[in-house]
């Protein structure tokens, strides 16, 4: 080992970065944690995992395309504006 070493080039986090994903820290309800928890143990998959899939869903459901519902809310705004 080295009596002294240089940090002048070095750089805070992770020695080996993730490929995607980010570690946070969030505050959520408790109820909500045990709830993925118990789904998590139901399934078989991490708690975390889940919920990563629901925002992601979530995410998609409103910046993907738009369903009939809210195409025919948006036609009869213009139509009644026009």
């Amino acid at each position: 080992m080295k009596k002294e070493y240089e940090f002048k080039n070095a750089k805070r986090g992770a020695v080996i970065k993730t490929k995607g994903k980010t570690r946070i820290t969030i505050y959520l309800d408790d109820n909500v944690i045990e709830t993925f928890r118990k789904m998590a143990d139901e399934t078989g998959t991490g708690y975390q995992t889940m919920i990563n899939e629901v925002l992601r869903e979530y995410l998609d459901k409103s910046t993907g395309p738009l369903d009939e519902e809210t195409l025919r809310r948006i036609l009869r705004e213009e139509l009644h504006t026009a």
